[in-house]
């Protein structure tokens, strides 16, 4: 009986962490998207509109704010799973990682824990500047003329 007990708490811890890993998964594409899919979108769509290459201020204006209304609505979106995941976890920060050999030994304070938020966004902005790396180097071609 009492291994019948222990099964479902272990299930539901593992479903817990799934649920919680798939969170911040969730949390790091949304992010990510703020670099790279809600511009590019955006340039998109106001290139589709415009007949002419030099349109008018309108899809100038229309890109511009698409990207800043899009922002604003995918941080409301990643403020609610903030909150989610402190709800799931208790906690809103990450175990810092700061190897030994870069504490003074005159260290007495605490450092400051970083949040999951500020985790998130910093591994957005690296994964979208090594994403950037690759494209330019391995995809974007030459500007020069080739002959």
């Amino acid at each position: 009986m009492a291994m019948e007990g222990a099964r479902p708490t272990k299930a539901r811890a593992a479903g817990h962490f799934v649920a919680i890993s798939l969170l911040v998964v969730a949390m790091l594409i949304a992010a990510f998207s703020l670099w790279t899919v809600i511009p590019l979108t955006w340039i998109y769509i106001g290139s589709q509109l415009s007949t002419t290459q030099f349109p008018s201020a309108g899809p100038y204006m229309l890109v511009l704010l698409g990207i800043i209304l899009s922002i604003v609505l995918i941080a409301f979106i990643l403020g609610r799973l903030n909150r989610l995941y402190i709800v799931m976890t208790g906690t809103n920060t990450v175990a810092p990682i700061r190897p030994a050999w870069l504490k003074s030994l005159r260290d007495s304070e605490a450092p400051r824990e970083s949040t999951l938020m500020e985790t998130v966004i910093v591994a957005s902005v690296v994964l979208a500047a090594i994403s950037l790396g690759v494209w330019f180097l391995g995809f974007a071609g030459s500007p020069l003329p080739s002959q």
